[in-house]
């Protein structure tokens, strides 16, 4: 797929590749055979997606977490204000319901000055609260399959951190899993327990401790990944020019999906 403004928090739900399209605000439904649909128009940006193991979509966007009923209308499913009034980005919830989302904490699109973020956990019963702080622009996140760990990829430090997961959704343990460089967006884990990362024109293929197995080279800024297809083991990649957070809306619409064959399934949340 082409002609996208920004393509960002790819999700494989339901034999489709689903993503956010933060220029045109809507969810992107993309089937690589039939083609693709507008699933939601969201008034926010940026905004990320996950589902509920209830199969309900939660969309963070703005200072709210909305969820699509079965109607397809969106309602509020938690108010953000009282946890930070700045920059909620990314989204992941884990296999017992505890949603994840993580804010920047700073006005990103205004210029605002780069500020510590933080991550919350908005837990089954609808309680939200801070989980960590002092995160160099938080980003993209997993949960292993056992729901034990989190990862994090921290933009501006270029590293993906891990945390513990407690049994009340808490995170403790806070520890550098692998030093990428620099960059680090939206990632996906894997069977074999490696991540894919975005590295500003690349998407590379790290595991644990910083070594890379593989990098693909790409001719624009890699985004956001995430592993899917019918078997898992296809590498999905949201790419566009990148000329600034101000270039985000100039035309033509650079971004495109591109798809790989990967050697190892997909893995965890989401």
């Amino acid at each position: 797929m082409e002609g996208i403004g920004l393509g960002e928090s790819p999700r494989w739900h339901e034999g489709r590749l689903w993503f956010s399209e933060w220029v045109a605000h809507e969810v992107i439904a993309l089937d690589p055979d039939a083609g693709h649909e507008v699933r939601a128009k969201v008034d926010a940006f940026p905004f990320s997606i996950d589902w509920l193991p209830d199969g309900r979509m939660l969309i963070i966007g703005g200072q709210e977490l909305r969820r699509m009923e079965p109607d397809g209308s969106l309602i509020t499913h938690v108010d953000l204000n009282d946890l930070s009034d700045h920059g909620w980005n990314e989204i992941v919830v884990d296999g017992r319901g505890n949603a994840y989302i993580n804010c920047i904490g700073f006005d990103l699109m205004g210029g605002g000055e780069p500020q510590p973020g933080i991550i919350a956990v908005v837990t089954p019963d609808g309680t939200a609260r801070q989980v960590a702080d002092d995160l160099a622009f938080p980003n993209g996140m997993v949960v292993t399959p056992d729901d034990s760990t989190l990862i994090i990829a921290e933009s501006y430090e270029g590293r993906l951190t891990a945390f513990d997961i407690g049994a009340d959704g808490g995170l403790s343990g806070r520890r550098v899993w692998a030093d990428l460089g620099e960059g680090g967006d939206g990632i996906s884990l894997d069977a074999e327990g490696a991540v894919w990362s975005p590295k500003f024109r690349s998407c590379v293929r790290v595991r644990e401790g910083g070594e890379v197995l593989e990098r693909i080279e790409l001719d624009r800024f890699c985004f956001a990944c995430m592993l899917g297809g019918e078997d898992g083991r296809t590498l999905f990649m949201n790419v566009a020019e990148w000329n600034g957070p101000e270039g985000i809306f100039n035309e033509p619409r650079t971004g495109q999906v591109l798809a790989v064959e990967a050697q190892a399934a997909h893995a965890g949340h989401p």
